[in-house]
C-alpha cells in the first residue's frame, strides 16, 4: 500500500510538470488596452447615391397601362399627379482605423462601394468628409484621408503570419451603430478560404463580430494590428463566433500601393493553373501531393520566357512552398513586379529550376474559364473503345475536323463516349474532349495513347494524367487504369 500511495505521489508530480501554466499569459482585464486603443477606431458613415421615385404611387414602365389608370385616378378626383421626389438617401455605416496621425484611414472596400458621401466620425464624436486614396475589390480594402489640421492617434500593424490559433485577440468597431464597442476572443483558425476573392487567406477568431464591424481592427495583445474585419459567417444575421479578418501582412502589401500609386500593382507569371490531387501526384510521381499544376502558359508571359512548360509543376515560387494550389496566386501578386525570382517545378520526374521576370497583372489579362458543357458527338471517325480507361476514342480525321469545326491548331484524339461507370466518367471526362497528352507525351492517334497505356502499366503506375481540351480550356485530369 506504501508502494502504491509513493508511485502515485511521483506520478502526479511529474503530471503536473507536464501541464503548462497559463496564470502568467491569462489577461484578466482588456481595459487598458481598450482606453489605449479606441481612439484610434473611427466611424464610416456613407450616404448612398439615391434614384427619383413618385412619393406614395407604383412605379410602372412608361406608356403602361397601369402608368395611365392611376393618372386618369386622380385627375377624376381632381387631384394632379404626385411629381417624382427622391427616396431618402440612404445611410450605411461601417468602422475604420487611423493607420497615420497624418489622418490615413483603412476600412473595407464594401463600406464605401456606391458611396456619394464619405463621412468619417472619430471616437470623441467629430464628424470629417474623408476622400479616398483608392480601394481593391479583389481584397475588400480601402484607403481614406481626412484632413483635420491636427495629428490623430494612430495604431502599429503587426505581424499576422507570428499569429497563432489559440491567441487572445480584441475587435474593436460600431456593430449596428454602437460606436466604440470592443469585444474579446481567440484566433480560431489561419488560411481560411471562403470564396471571398482570388487572394482569400483569411484569420477565423471568435471575438463578436457583427454588422457594422467591418473594416475595423483586430489586435493582438501587444495592442498591434494583425487583421481587418471583413466577413461573418451567420445564419441569423448575427455573430455566432466566426468572423473573418483579412491578415495584416496582406492588407500592408495592398494599403501600401494604394497610398502610392492608388491602386493595386500585383505580381504576374502568366499561367491557368489547377490543384494538384492525389491521383495526379500519383501519376506524375511526385512524393508528396503538392503545388500548383500548370495547365496552359501565356504567349510572352514572364512564364513563358522562362521556359516554362504545360504540364510543370510549381512546388517553389521565389523560396516559398507552394503547398496547395490556391496559395500560389496570392503569392506571386505579393511578389514586386520586375523582381528575378527562383521558381522550382517538377517535370518529367525531377525537379527543375527557372528563372522568372515577375510581371504586372493587368485586369484584361484576366482569364475567366468558359463554360463545361459540351454538346454529344455521334460516331466521328472510326471509334476504338479502351477498356482500361473506360473511353471510346477516335482519330481527329479531316471529316471529323470540319464537321466539328475543330480549328487546325489542336491536334490529339477525340473522346466519342464515356462509359457511366468508369473512373473517368466521375472525374467529369465528356464527350467531345480532346485528349492532347498522355503521362505528358503528346498524342496524335489511339494506338499512341494504348502504346503509352502499355508502357504505364509495366511501369506500375494506376493512373494516367491526361492533358484535355474541352473549347479551348485546358486542363489535366488523372483517370485510373483499369486491369482489363
Amino acid at each position: 500500500m506504501k508502494s502504491f500511495f509513493c508511485r502515485y505521489i511521483f506520478f502526479l508530480i511529474i503530471f503536473s510538470f507536464s501541464i503548462p501554466s497559463y496564470s502568467d499569459s491569462y489577461p484578466p482585464d482588456f481595459s487598458d488596452l481598450a482606453a489605449k486603443l479606441s481612439p484610434s477606431v473611427v466611424n464610416i458613415s456613407t450616404i448612398l447615391t439615391s434614384e427619383p421615385n413618385a412619393q406614395g404611387t407604383p412605379q410602372f414602365p412608361p406608356g403602361s397601362p397601369f402608368e395611365e389608370f392611376f393618372r386618369d385616378f386622380f385627375e377624376r378626383r381632381g387631384e394632379q399627379v404626385p411629381p417624382p421626389q427622391r427616396r431618402r438617401p440612404q445611410q450605411a455605416m461601417g468602422s475604420g482605423f487611423i493607420i497615420s496621425p497624418e489622418g490615413l484611414i483603412v476600412t473595407n472596400n464594401h463600406v464605401i462601394e456606391g458611396a456619394k458621401t464619405i463621412n468619417v466620425i472619430l471616437s470623441d464624436s467629430r464628424s470629417f468628409k474623408a476622400s479616398i486614396i483608392g480601394k481593391d475589390k479583389k481584397t475588400d480594402l480601402a484607403l481614406l484621408k481626412i484632413e483635420t489640421g491636427e495629428l490623430l492617434p494612430s495604431v502599429q500593424w503587426g505581424d499576422s503570419d507570428s499569429a497563432k490559433v489559440g491567441n487572445w485577440v480584441l475587435a474593436i468597431g460600431n456593430p449596428f451603430g454602437l460606436v466604440n464597442t470592443v469585444t474579446a476572443g481567440i484566433i480560431s483558425a489561419r488560411a481560411r478560404d471562403i470564396s471571398a476573392g482570388p487572394f482569400d487567406d483569411f484569420i477565423q477568431t471568435d471575438a463578436s463580430i457583427n454588422r457594422g464591424n467591418s473594416g475595423g481592427p483586430l489586435f493582438n495583445l501587444n495592442g498591434e494590428v494583425i487583421g481587418v474585419n471583413t466577413a461573418i459567417y451567420s445564419p441569423t444575421g448575427g455573430s455566432v463566433g466566426i468572423g473573418f479578418s483579412i491578415p495584416s501582412n496582406l492588407a500592408k502589401t495592398v494599403l501600401s500601393q494604394l497610398e502610392k500609386f492608388g491602386k493595386t500593382r500585383r505580381g504576374w507569371l502568366g499561367v491557368k493553373i489547377q490543384t494538384v490531387t492525389d491521383d495526379i501526384a500519383n501519376s506524375l510521381g511526385l512524393l508528396k501531393t503538392m503545388g500548383a499544376l500548370v495547365s496552359f502558359v501565356f504567349e510572352d508571359s514572364p512564364a513563358a520566357l522562362s521556359g516554362m512548360q504545360t504540364g510543370d509543376v510549381i512546388l517553389k515560387f521565389d523560396g516559398k512552398e507552394v503547398d496547395e494550389m490556391r496559395s500560389l496566386p496570392r503569392i506571386v501578386a505579393e511578389t514586386d513586379i520586375n523582381k528575378p525570382v527562383k521558381v522550382e517545378v517538377w517535370r518529367d520526374g525531377k525537379i527543375i529550376n527557372l528563372s522568372v521576370l515577375v510581371g504586372e497583372m493587368k485586369e484584361e489579362s484576366e482569364e475567366v474559364v468558359s463554360s463545361n458543357n459540351q454538346e454529344p458527338l455521334s460516331q466521328p471517325g472510326e471509334p476504338e473503345r479502351l477498356a482500361e480507361l473506360g473511353l471510346v476514342l477516335s482519330n481527329i480525321t479531316g471529316d471529323v475536323r470540319n464537321e466539328f469545326s475543330i480549328p487546325e491548331e489542336i491536334q490529339g484524339v477525340i473522346v466519342v463516349s464515356v462509359d457511366d461507370n468508369s473512373d473517368a466518367a466521375n472525374k467529369g471526362i465528356l464527350s467531345g474532349d480532346i485528349i492532347m497528352e498522355v503521362a505528358q507525351n503528346k498524342v496524335l492517334s489511339v494506338e499512341e495513347i494504348k502504346m503509352i497505356l502499355n508502357m504505364e502499366k509495366r511501369a506500375s503506375r494506376n493512373f494516367a494524367l491526361l492533358l484535355i481540351n474541352r473549347k479551348g480550356n485546358l486542363s489535366f485530369i488523372a483517370i485510373k487504369i483499369e486491369d482489363k
